[in-house]
């Protein structure tokens, strides 16, 4: 073959693949994130799947959850991994994919509700079959590790997802637990069943003031770090993206937050939302960081203009209410009033 010819067949191979950067699958992840289905909603007598895809949650942890989501109206099917131990999984990395696999499968099953976090589902993440469930999409619903789900559902599989409480948060007497308890229990009913939520926050004077539109995505800071460069990290333009972590002292989030502005996950948001970042460990204190929770976010949004709010009822706190991942909703920060409303 002359080498002129082997050159120009060459060129028309190349202009087939990317040159420098994005390989195959990103591609084809941001293609299929472009259009969001929603599952359909839930009514008495669906069937709710509880299974275990990271930590491992004891039986006796998952039934005054079962108790309650009975009273509901709806069945509750507990899956293999409930009660298995893996040392800190909840069976090995086979088991809950497995698990995972037959509820997302299953078409009588609703709704699948993860019973814990804690660690473990980006091991199993690439093992999961998605063919199935993209046609047949239903809610799966839980909250910090369980972003990893959340994150490949939008980008990837392109379903919607509710971030929410999980089995150990449901309180063993319903009748004694408090009334912002119960109000985030019963949002997960309320997403489930298609109502729409407007939660309100509360004002802060670290708040950049607006109103903006967007698809809600997010969770769980440290794991959308840690998804940074896969096929599962979200695409943020024109998203309203939630935060929220818990147990990192400041310098850690502060490095996180440099990972998003760095490789452009901050630059073109609809609007920012930052939920409860709790149980910050403590500075050294001969040599304190220095900044703030507000202060950090503050410095890494101060070139773009999109309203920004503090204290959203959402993370690892008490007052953590449902939220649909992947659903427009309307951020309003105003000087008077904080509101994340769906649309």
């Amino acid at each position: 073959m002359k080498r002129n010819s082997f050159l120009q067949m060459a060129g028309m191979g190349l202009m087939s693949v990317p040159l420098f950067g994005a390989p195959l699958h990103a591609m084809a992840a941001e293609r299929s994130a472009r259009k969001i289905r929603q599952p359909r909603n839930l009514q008495p007598g669906d069937t709710i799947g509880i299974t275990c895809p990271a930590g491992f949650a004891l039986s006796a942890t998952i039934q005054p959850c079962k108790i309650i989501l009975e009273s509901w109206g709806y069945k509750v099917r507990l899956g293999d991994t409930v009660g298995k131990t893996d040392h800190t999984f909840g069976g090995t990395d086979t088991e809950r994919a497995a698990d995972l696999q037959r509820m997302m499968d299953d078409p009588d099953i609703h709704a699948i509700l993860c019973a814990t976090g804690g660690y473990g589902t980006v091991r199993i993440i690439d093992q999961l079959n998605f063919k199935n469930f993209r046609k047949h999409p239903k809610w799966i619903i839980g909250f910090s590790d369980i972003t990893v789900l959340h994150s490949h559902l939008h980008q990837v599989v392109g379903v919607a997802s509710i971030h929410a409480k999980m089995c150990g948060s449901f309180p063993n007497d319903w009748e004694l637990a408090d009334e912002i308890q119960k109000a985030t229990i019963l949002s997960i009913r309320d997403v489930l069943e298609g109502r729409k939520v407007n939660y309100p926050a509360i004002v802060t004077p670290s708040n950049r003031l607006g109103t903006s539109e967007g698809k809600i995505i997010g969770g769980n800071l440290k794991i959308l770090e840690n998804l940074n460069g896969s096929a599962s990290m979200i695409e943020t333009k024109g998203k309203i993206l939630v935060l929220e972590d818990v147990g990192e002292p400041l310098y850690n989030i502060d490095r996180m937050f440099c990972n998003l502005l760095r490789s452009g996950k901050l630059n073109q948001l609809s609007g920012l939302v930052i939920g409860g970042f709790t149980n910050i460990k403590l500075d050294n204190p001969a040599v304190p960081f220095g900044r703030d929770i507000y202060t950090i976010v503050q410095e890494k949004v101060g070139a773009f203009n999109y309203p920004v709010c503090f204290d959203f009822p959402v993370g690892h706190i008490k007052n953590n209410f449902a939220l649909k991942m992947g659903i427009p909703h309307r951020l309003t920060v105003g000087p008077d009033k904080v509101e994340l409303q769906e649309i």
